[in-house]
């Protein structure tokens, strides 16, 4: 063994000793850290040593490893005994892994059962494997080896149903003889005719057991669902908590504050509301229902704020409602399966495809095919969830670094190209997937699914570099179009594609939503991607110039609405000091802080406008962005940090932290 790369804590959550815990968990790792062909120890602070098994998912452009999934049994844990765990880099040899007969030398068995309209449909895992059936391996090694099968639910005088699938994904850990067993049904062919929301009794079975049912499923039509389970007795009791410090270190997620020490209650309140029902097959977890509703919302930032509770906390309950959260993420109807690939429909493979437009929109010159979806009518396709672009929570992205679990990273993959091709195919530029014309909230929250997704697919993953190109085409316009001189350059630093100036009466922009374009570009630069960098460094200055700028106040740098100009056919303004008189001459008639301000304006002195106390106000929602202003920027990116880190009235970050996001 030689040198610490990082650490995990691994904690045994049952009320009795446990031996022989086996714990898989996703790790991303800092450029340059570990090397592709460098082995893992795992050495505990009490002195013992375990072998640990890593299966490298994604490298960076040094070669470096920058994701993998990490492997390996724990001896023995106390009740409630908790150990640090090092991960030690080594030369030792990559064991061997093992094909899924194994698991039918030992008897292995888990099947799924659906009942529709009295017709019993059925898919067995070890009858795939029995048959020889195409299989994906996942893990491979000497600790852990998962396999991924799927077939369509079939009746016993083989007819498949042309909508319902089962995926399994099968760990085996061979030294305890043990599985888990992931079960996945879904809803979800892209081009299949006769798409429709389908209600059945549904069971599962492990090693001839039932473990899971639920009659009159209602599957909504482009969903799915998720349940796991143990075969060989239950080995789930060891829980990992990640080092906070490297994950943010490795810039895989931005820097929240570690500082914040997220409250008790709010805590206490992530797991009594991820609980009961919303935790079922095709309910949404801590989601809002409909996505597009108005406010001020714990979803709504680069990570949601149970993620962020989860993250700066490691506490298992919210831990718990993160992940819980991502399974459900199933339950939207945008999940689109190319039946071609078995992968999550891709731009690149269907550039015309659309969920907006008519059919016309939607012939491909190429090959002179339509590639519309199959209609899906409403009285068919019922759903009480609506989901949309603008107001999209980051559900999949965190929980696939801390698990490596393939569901994840599935998930993350379809939302990602979903962002995409949603809008019609002229709107976009067909294959190039662009964003622009979109709110720019829209734009904000697919940019940076698209980032995620883009860094951290798997190198062997064919949709990597598929969510590259888009990516690459998307930094490409906004440089183009914005710097240097583009058709939509300003000194402002403020973006006005699509409908950014909306606001009273096409003379403004939202700053608060500009903030969030801007956030989601620091945080595509920080992810390695060089483009981003000149887009961000333009853009830094609009949250830097209504910090600083002469003829403003910082008191409303964070204002709900801002004009950039005088009408609707005049060119932008060319200060921010211009923008802030025509938009509310308070801020630059009366003394800027006084009290005299505080009190036309109903704030404290000192008080930033805007919801200044709030977790989710303008001013929190400016802070990201000022943030990377500050990494990226120019001393002046520091100086109007520093103005706005020095305010005296703040949110309380205990109770939600999502936009606590500080400079590097």
């Amino acid at each position: 063994m030689f040198g610490v790369v990082t650490n995990v804590r691994v904690e045994n959550t049952s009320a009795v000793a446990q031996q022989n815990l086996p714990v898989t968990f996703g790790q991303v790792f800092v450029v340059g850290h570990l090397m592709p062909a460098d082995s893992l120890v795992g050495s505990f602070d009490n002195g013992t040593s375990i072998p640990l098994q890593i299966d490298v998912k994604a490298t960076h452009p040094d070669g470096s490893v920058r994701h993998g999934v990490v492997s390996g049994i724990v001896p023995s844990l106390a009740a409630g005994e908790g150990r640090t765990l090092s991960l030690m880099k080594s030369n030792a040899p990559h064991a061997a892994g093992l094909g899924p007969q194994e698991l039918l030398n030992n008897g292995f068995s888990s099947s799924v059962h659906a009942t529709i309209a009295g017709v019993k449909y059925y898919a067995s895992a070890d009858d795939l494997i029995k048959t020889g059936a195409p299989y994906q391996t996942w893990l491979s090694g000497g600790v852990a080896n998962e396999w991924h099968v799927s077939t369509p639910l079939t009746t016993a005088d083989g007819v498949a149903h042309p909508h319902l699938t089962a995926r399994f994904a099968i760990r085996w850990y061979d030294a305890i003889k043990k599985a888990r067993v992931d079960v996945t049904i879904e809803n979800a062919w892209a081009y299949e005719p006769n798409p429709q929301n389908i209600t059945y009794d549904a069971e599962v079975m492990v090693r001839g057991v039932l473990v899971y049912s639920k009659p009159a499923l209602n599957h909504l039509h482009h969903a799915r669902w998720r349940k796991v389970f143990w075969w060989g007795g239950d080995a789930g009791q060891a829980y990992v908590k990640h080092n906070t410090a490297y994950l943010i270190a490795s810039r895989a997620v931005p820097n929240y504050d570690q500082s914040v020490k997220i409250a008790e209650s709010e805590l206490a309140a992530i797991k009594t509301k991820f609980s009961g029902v919303v935790t079922e097959p095709m309910n949404v977890g801590l989601a809002v229902k409909a996505m597009a509703t108005t406010g001020g919302r714990g979803d709504i930032a680069l990570l949601p704020s149970w993620a962020t509770s989860y993250l700066l906390s490691m506490d298992k309950r919210a831990k718990d409602a993160t992940l819980g959260t991502a399974d459900l993420a199933g339950s939207w109807s945008m999940h689109y399966r190319d039946k071609n690939t078995d992968r999550p429909i891709s731009l690149i493979d269907f550039p015309y495809m659309t969920i907006l437009g008519n059919r016309g929109d939607t012939k491909n010159r190429a090959t002179g095919q339509y590639e519309e979806f199959p209609s899906c009518p409403s009285t068919l396709c019922a759903t009480p969830y609506t989901h949309d672009t603008s107001h999209q929570a980051n559900f999949n992205y965190l929980p696939y670094l801390v698990t490596g679990d393939y569901y994840y990273l599935e998930e993350l993959q379809f939302w990602a190209m979903w962002n995409v091709f949603q809008s019609n195919p002229g709107y976009r530029g067909n294959i190039l997937g662009l964003l622009y014309r979109n709110q720019v909230r829209s734009q904000a929250w697919s940019l940076r699914t698209l980032a995620e997704a883009a860094y951290i697919t798997p190198d062997t993953d064919r949709l990597k570099e598929h969510y590259n190109r888009i990516l690459t085409n998307n930094l490409d316009w906004y440089n183009s179009n914005f710097l240097n001189g583009g058709a939509s350059a300003n000194a402002l630093g403020v973006l006005t594609s699509g409908s950014a100036i909306v606001y009273s009466s096409k003379l403004g922009v939202a700053p608060w939503q500009d903030d969030f374009f801007t956030s989601a570009v620091g945080h595509t630069a920080e992810l390695g991607y060089t483009k981003a960098l000149p887009l961000l460094q333009w853009k830094a200055t609009f949250p830097i110039e209504r910090m600083l700028s002469e003829g403003t106040c910082w008191v409303g740098a964070a204002m709900y609405k801002m004009n950039v100009r005088a009408t609707e056919t005049s060119p932008l303004f060319k200060t921010m000091a211009e923008a802030f008189k025509a938009s509310s001459p308070d801020y630059v008639t009366l003394a800027c802080g006084s009290t005299e301000m505080a009190t036309a304006l109903n704030l404290k002195v000192g008080e930033m406008d805007g919801y200044a106390t709030s977790v989710m106000g303008y001013p929190a929602n400016m802070q990201p962005a000022l943030a990377y202003a500050a990494s990226f920027g120019n001393v002046r990116g520091a100086e109007a940090w520093a103005k706005f880190a020095a305010r005296p009235v703040k949110p309380d970050y205990s109770k939600g932290a999502q936009f606590a996001i500080l400079p590097r």
